[in-house]
């Protein structure tokens, strides 16, 4: 009983998740992608703490998934130049981190990911706050992320 009713609760969930993707502008989709890889190093935390180490280490992979083929993947490296090829360092950095953090269990590294992603994020929500237009726009402005690119694609 309970699990059909689960299922379609995270059916209903993942509509709402799919509708927010395709109506977001590429702007948002990058915050979205952060928040996934923060939301993915909680869980991780999470279940290390309980003792739950297949969790965990599925929760680490999903996080290292966001950061290499979400965040890392949408870098313009010919338009965005020194920002770009910093970011794509910082990201490969954070990537091996949780790797380490993910054989060694170690929250401290989890935490250190964590803090990085945030500071991030809330750059990137910052650099739409401060544009004052819509979201879009803010990331066309912006040399890089190409999301811009893979959302019209």
């Amino acid at each position: 009983m309970f699990g059909t009713m689960k299922r379609g609760v995270n059916a209903y969930a993942n509509v709402g998740l799919e509708t927010g993707i395709t109506s977001a502008s590429p702007h948002t989709l990058i915050v979205m992608l952060y928040d996934g890889a923060l939301a993915a190093l909680m869980a991780a935390k999470g279940n290390l703490a309980a003792g739950n180490i297949a969790a965990k280490g599925s929760a680490i992979s999903k996080a290292i998934t966001i950061i290499d083929n979400g965040l890392r993947a949408s870098l313009d490296q010919d338009a965005g130049g020194e920002i770009a090829a910093n970011l794509d360092a910082l990201y490969d950095y954070m990537s091996r981190r949780l790797l380490q953090a993910n054989l060694k269990n170690d929250v401290g590294m989890l935490d250190e990911v964590h803090r990085l992603l945030g500071e991030l994020r809330g750059a990137w929500v910052q650099i739409g706050d401060k544009a004052g237009q819509p979201a879009a726009a803010a990331s066309a402005a912006s040399p890089m992320p190409k999301a811009a690119t893979l959302a019209s694609a």
